[in-house]
């Protein structure tokens, strides 16, 4: 096979996607620029704001066993450190590539062996004997046609799987159990960023007595939301990919 026509790797068509338009490049220099904060204004503010940054994926380094703070000789703290450090920016790629499959055309279009979940006009193939039910409204097909790639690839329904195990989980602990703990740190973590907006809408409500139960519902629902999008823009990168895959490079 000609080098020209060979298929390109899995990290190769991330790179591009990471790099190939303006979003994922204004993207990396902010996390470029965060990356910077922290180490010149440690004190800040904004010194973190590199883990929002790039969440959901950083937030996952809070539960791995390395990273600053281990404990251990200084071979074993610069090897976690250093692995910290390599996993951050592995984050910073991927949501870079993910935004960059926003602006790639193929994303927009459904990947060859993907499921068709817009409804189909009467007369289509496989509406037979059907010609009298009424079409979906425009609108209708046009949120099943922007919701479509959160449950169309596995990797997409995988992570709403584990969205929804975390907000169960929650709620399990809101309202059954006598001490919650940090049960609402899970969803945080698995449906970041916009999840931080969400927690921020809900904590005045449960400073109000009467109130109060209603917080874990306001934030159960802005958190399932926040996954809702994120597990869009996960299946948007993996249509891209699988359609980078199939198309021979030029």
């Amino acid at each position: 096979m000609p080098n020209g026509s060979r298929p390109r790797s899995l990290p190769h068509r991330l790179l591009v996607l990471a790099t190939g338009n303006w979003l994922s490049r204004a993207y990396l220099a902010v996390f470029a620029l965060s990356l910077l904060v922290m180490f010149l204004f440690p004190e800040s503010g904004f010194a973190m704001s590199f883990l929002l940054l790039t969440a959901p994926l950083s937030f996952m380094s809070m539960v791995l066993p390395l990273g600053p703070g281990t404990e251990g000789g200084w071979a074993v703290e610069a090897a976690a450190i250093g692995f910290w450090a390599v996993w951050l920016l592995l984050c910073a790629f991927v949501n870079a590539a993910v935004l960059g499959a926003l602006l790639t055309r193929s994303a927009n279009a459904a990947s060859p062996g993907s499921r068709d979940l817009l409804p189909r006009g009467p007369g289509s193939p496989g509406r037979e004997g059907t010609d009298e039910a009424r079409p979906a409204s425009p609108r209708s097909r046009g949120i099943r046609a922007l919701l479509a790639p959160a449950v169309d690839t596995w990797l997409a329904r995988g992570y709403l799987a584990v969205v929804a195990a975390s907000l169960g989980f929650f709620l399990v602990a809101a309202y059954l159990l006598p001490d919650p703990g940090f049960a609402g740190i899970w969803p945080i973590m698995t449906t970041a960023p916009l999840s931080v907006v969400a927690f921020l809408v809900a904590s005045p409500v449960e400073w109000s007595s009467s109130l109060a139960w209603l917080s874990p519902l306001l934030f159960t629902a802005g958190a399932a939301l926040s996954g809702l999008c994120n597990a869009v823009l996960l299946g948007r990168l993996a249509r891209t990919l699988r359609a980078r895959e199939a198309r021979p490079a030029a």
